[in-house]
């Protein structure tokens, strides 16, 4: 059944948080009731093991709020169901939160209100303070004063989690192809005016999260592939470093030779010589690799994800 046009749309993806559901749904239908029925609810289903689509395909027709249910072919990652959700979209004003609860829903109607007041085409969530044990924390914080030195000083402190955008800026960035890249990369390159608010992020109730250790350092490498060349000029420093060391070691060498002081000719230079420029080419060799897989998985121009199934709910049955 055809939805009516909303006016606003909340994008949530959905990974191993059907805990967390009951309660999820409870605040966004307080959020919908102030909103006098304009807000359209976006569920995209990761691939998700659990039981949350089959919850949420119970159990969200009884809402009386509009809601799509997507449910992706399987786990493509938290960007690209948020894309996803973005394409699909009805709304002129959408926002993304989280569905473990740790952003406030408050936060979300303030990206709504800020966006629908015409002060900004994007808005982003950045934390101020959290409620989270410092073994979530503080990786966290490094995570995000990393991201901040060596790919985008414009990145708050905070780190970015949850966004709003008119719906002409998620049209620009679903128009973004780029397979292993960063959304939160994206949103800052393509400018437009932006506006950062604050706010505490609340400790998590319900499961553990799947954003691991593992998961931040390959994140973290494909933005820095994606959105600087700071490897390569790395590389290029350690070569220009290595010729230099090499020029003054044939000096000492040649010195050493000379008065004596090297008995067998060569051999010296020639083992530092090797290590060196043996260690230096593989790092560099890895290095452009990466940025050659990243160019050549762009190349195979596959769906950055694909929808198994897709329900429409209208909201009109009163609970």
């Amino acid at each position: 059944m055809q939805i009516a046009e909303p006016r606003f749309s909340l994008i949530v993806p959905v990974y191993l948080n059907e805990d967390s559901l009951p309660a999820l749904l409870a605040e966004i239908e307080a959020v919908s009731q102030r909103m006098a029925g304009s807000l359209e609810l976006v569920m995209v289903i990761d691939g998700s093991p659990d039981g949350s689509y089959s919850y949420l395909r119970e159990n969200l027709p009884r809402f009386p709020f509009a809601s799509q249910l997507i449910l992706l072919a399987r786990n493509f990652g938290s960007f690209s169901a948020i894309r996803e959700g973005l394409r699909q979209a009805r709304g002129s004003y959408l926002a993304v939160m989280a569905a473990d609860l740790q952003e406030p829903i408050e936060l979300i109607e303030s990206f709504f209100k800020t966006l629908a007041g015409g002060k900004a085409d994007v808005v982003v969530g950045s934390r101020d303070s959290r409620d989270d044990h410092w073994q979530q924390s503080l990786p966290s914080r490094l995570f995000w004063s990393l991201y901040r030195h060596l790919i985008n000083s414009d990145i708050p402190p905070g780190g970015v989690d949850v966004f709003g955008c008119t719906s002409t800026f998620a049209q620009h960035l679903v128009s973004l192809p780029e397979a292993r890249s960063s959304l939160v990369g994206q949103l800052f390159w393509l400018g437009h005016r932006r506006q950062i608010i604050g706010y505490h992020r609340r400790a998590r109730l319900h499961g553990k999260s799947a954003w691991s250790l593992r998961r931040k350092l390959a994140y973290l490498s494909d933005s820095l592939f994606s959105f600087s060349d700071l490897p390569i000029r790395i590389l290029l420093g350690l070569g220009l470093l290595g010729m230099s060391l090499s020029i003054l070691l044939a000096v000492l060498v040649v010195v050493a030779r000379i008065t004596g002081n090297i008995e067998v000719p060569g051999y010296a230079a020639l083992m530092v010589a090797l290590t060196f420029f043996a260690g230096l080419n593989s790092t560099g060799l890895g290095l452009i690799g990466s940025y050659a897989w990243r160019a050549y998985e762009n190349t195979k121009q596959r769906p950055l994800a694909l929808i198994l199934e897709r329900h429409e709910f209208t909201g009109s049955t009163p609970r």
